[in-house]
């Protein structure tokens, strides 16, 4: 008898027939196959609603979700509200992963139990490259602070501006990262919309802010495929302004969670203090 999957792969997809079978075929080669794949089909107007059906055999659990056209933001806010399981991740179509993706996620939480959040490393991968470099090469692995995952999250500087410098396993993308559905249906989190970029970035240092514990292991099992025509490395106007807004946003989530965290430890110390003082105090009577 087979055991309940824990992990959902929210793949959100729109025009990715170039790239979609390589994704799938891997994912399809998972060490632990045990997981549910659902797949959210933007409004693709191109072949990838037919690409995809191909594989529905080749997966033990496998949706389509097929929507209007909503933008990136709107396709994975569906996929959120449909997952079933325990954990969940997310995969972009024209990306692939190891063999050892799906079971990270899963054994990372199981054995990190305090763990709100988990992550792996990444590859980056180009399309005139034959060779897949690792995102940092230090090894990281271990349970890390508000503080320090928020600066292994942002670029203090905004994704604009010197992002292929800023050097580290995390960053602010969804695909490296695991996340618990409890955590989404109890604080009602979602990705904001209308924004060209930083939308994932948004969600995790919301999605952090709001509990403890990061686990953090950069051993890279995602692919980060860098397409010439992708959006995201192509300047247009509309970036300016979101730049400045997606960056407001995230810094005040990150100043109102420190500024609370702060509060607590000093609240914390004041009562340690006044019930080091009570016990002073009884010693004396009792003396």
């Amino acid at each position: 008898m087979l055991e309940q999957p824990e992990l959902t792969v929210i793949m959100p997809v729109y025009n990715v027939e170039k790239y979609l079978s390589r994704a799938l075929d891997h994912l399809a080669d998972q060490t632990d196959p045990n997981f549910k794949l659902l797949i959210v089909n933007d409004g693709s107007k191109d072949k990838t609603e037919r690409i995809a059906e191909k594989y529905r055999d080749k997966f033990r659990y496998f949706r389509i979700i097929n929507k209007p056209n909503g933008g990136l933001s709107d396709a994975r806010n569906v996929g959120m509200a449909n997952v079933e399981t325990p954990y969940f991740t997310f995969h972009d179509g024209d990306d692939w992963v190891d063999p050892g993706y799906t079971s990270y996620f899963v054994r990372a939480f199981h054995t990190h139990p305090n763990a709100a959040m988990v992550s792996c490393g990444f590859w980056i991968d180009r399309e005139h490259s034959k060779h897949s470099i690792p995102a940092i090469k230090k090894v990281i692995h271990a349970m890390l602070s508000k503080k320090k995952t928020y600066r292994l999250i942002v670029n203090f500087l905004g994704s604009l501006f010197m992002n292929k410098i800023f050097i580290s396993p995390v960053k602010g993308y969804t695909w490296n990262k695991g996340y618990k559905t409890s955590v989404v249906r109890k604080y009602h989190l979602q990705f904001v919309k209308k924004l060209a970029f930083m939308e994932d970035q948004i969600f995790n240092v919301k999605y952090l802010s709001l509990t403890s514990g990061f686990y953090c292991n950069s051993v890279p099992l995602y692919h980060y495929w860098q397409r010439e025509d992708s959006m995201v490395h192509h300047f247009n106007l509309k970036m300016v302004p979101d730049n400045f807004k997606a960056n407001y946003l995230v810094w005040k989530i990150i100043a109102q969670s420190l500024w609370n965290e702060h509060k607590q430890k000093a609240n914390h110390s004041s009562q340690k203090l006044i019930s080091s003082v009570d016990e002073g105090n009884n010693n004396e009577r009792k003396s």
